[in-house]
C-alpha cells in the first residue's frame, strides 16, 4: 500500500485498490472455478535455495518457513489461512524473509495487486481514530479476499500497532468465516514484530554463556516466552489479543541475534550486490564498526545486519 495517513487516505486507498464487491465478475468466475489463483506462481524450491544462500544465521527461520509454506501449499483445501508471526531484534532478517517469500509466491512479488502491506505508522497513526481504522481494515481485507482468495497480507511493526486494532481480523484467520465467491482459507497472513526480541536475545546469550551453540536453540525453547512477552505488553499490538488466545498463529518464527561472522557474511553479500570487489579489509572494517552486546564480550550484533549496506558504502 502507498503512503498517506488518516482514515480519509485509507478509504481512498480502498477505492484505488479496486476492492471487489461480492458481485464482482472475477469473484463470480472464481466461485465456479477452482483454478482461479490470480498471479500466484509458487516456487518453494526456489525459496528454499534462496534462503539457504542468502539468509544469514537463521537456521530456525529456514526450517520453519519452508516447511510451513510447503505443507500449506500442498493442501489444496486448507481448513484455515496460513498465519505466521516473525519475531526478533532489528536487522535479523524479518522484512528480508517476508519480501523473499512473496517474491517466490507471486509473479510480481511485492508489486502484485494481491499482496497487501500495512504499517501502523502510515496507515493507523492516530489512536483516537481506532474505531474507523477497524472498519476500514475489515472492509479492506474482505474486499481483497473476495477479489483473490490467494491474497497475502503483511502487517509490519506489530510492536507499534495500537492494541486491540488487529483483533478485528480474527474472523478471517480461523476456519469458520465465509467470504462469498472465494476460498479465503488459501490466504496467507504475516505479522512482523520486534516484540519478543529481548527474550530471544537473552535466551541466546544465556546459551552462549553456557558455551552452547546458538544452532542448538529450538522453537520449543522460545515459543512460549515470545508469545507471553507480546501478549502481556500493553504497548504491543498483540496485547491481550484473541489471535494469541485462540491459537490462530500457525507458525511463530524466531529470528536469532547475529554473531560477528554472520555480519561478515552480510558484508560479503552486500559487496557482491553492489558490484564491488570483496576485500578482507573492508569486511573487517565494517564488522568492527558495528555495536555488539554484551559490550565487553561483543558476542552478538546489536543491530544485526541492518546498517551493513550504508557502512559498506562508507568504507568502500
Amino acid at each position: 500500500m502507498g503512503g498517506g495517513s488518516g482514515p480519509l487516505r485509507f478509504l481512498l486507498l480502498l477505492g484505488a485498490a479496486g476492492s471487489a464487491t461480492p458481485w464482482d465478475l472475477r469473484s463470480l468466475r472464481c466461485s465456479f472455478s477452482a483454478a482461479c489463483e490470480c498471479d500466484f506462481r509458487p516456487d518453494v524450491r526456489g525459496l528454499e535455495c534462496d534462503l539457504a544462500l542468502n539468509l544469514v544465521g537463521q537456521h530456525l527461520v529456514r526450517q520453519l518457513v519452508v516447511k510451513g509454506v510447503k505443507e500449506f501449499l500442498q493442501n489444496h483445501d486448507p481448513v484455515k489461512p496460513l498465519v505466521m508471526s516473525f519475531h526478533g531484534w532489528t536487522g535479523t532478517g524479518k522484512t528480508f524473509v517476508s519480501s523473499m517469500l512473496v517474491r517466490y509466491l507471486f509473479r510480481d512479488g511485492l508489486r502484485s495487486p494481491y499482496v497487501h502491506q500495512f504499517s501502523p505508522i502510515v496507515h493507523f497513526p492516530h489512536p483516537e481514530q481506532i474505531k474507523q481504522y477497524k472498519e476500514n481494515l475489515k472492509s479492506w481485507i474482505q474486499g481483497n479476499l473476495t477479489n483473490c482468495g490467494r491474497s497475502v497480507f503483511l502487517f509490519d511493526e506489530m510492536d507499534k500497532m495500537h492494541p486491540g486494532l488487529i483483533d478485528v481480523i480474527i474472523p478471517f484467520l480461523g476456519p469458520s468465516w465465509v467470504v462469498y465467491g472465494t476460498n479465503y482459507r488459501k490466504a496467507i497472513f504475516i505479522f512482523i514484530s520486534n516484540g519478543g526480541g529481548e527474550q530471544i536475545n537473552q535466551m541466546t546469550l544465556d546459551l552462549w554463556y553456557a558455551r552452547k551453540d546458538r544452532e542448538e536453540i529450538s522453537l520449543q525453547d522460545l515459543e512460549s516466552a515470545v508469545s507471553e512477552a507480546v501478549f502481556e505488553n500493553p504497548n504491543n499490538g498483540f496485547w491481550k489479543s484473541g489471535i494469541i488466545e485462540e491459537h490462530l498463529i500457525d507458525l511463530l518464527v524466531p529470528f536469532l541475534p547475529l554473531k560477528q561472522h554472520h555480519v561478515k557474511q552480510c558484508v560479503v553479500n552486500e559487496l557482491i550486490q553492489q558490484g564491488l570487489t570483496v576485500r578482507q579489509d573492508i569486511i573487517q572494517a565494517v564488522a568492527d564498526s558495528i555495536p555488539y552486546f554484551p559490550e565487553e564480550e561483543r558476542a552478538f550484533s546489536s543491530t544485526g545486519c541492518k546498517t551493513v549496506a550504508s557502512r559498506v558504502t562508507f568504507f568502500s
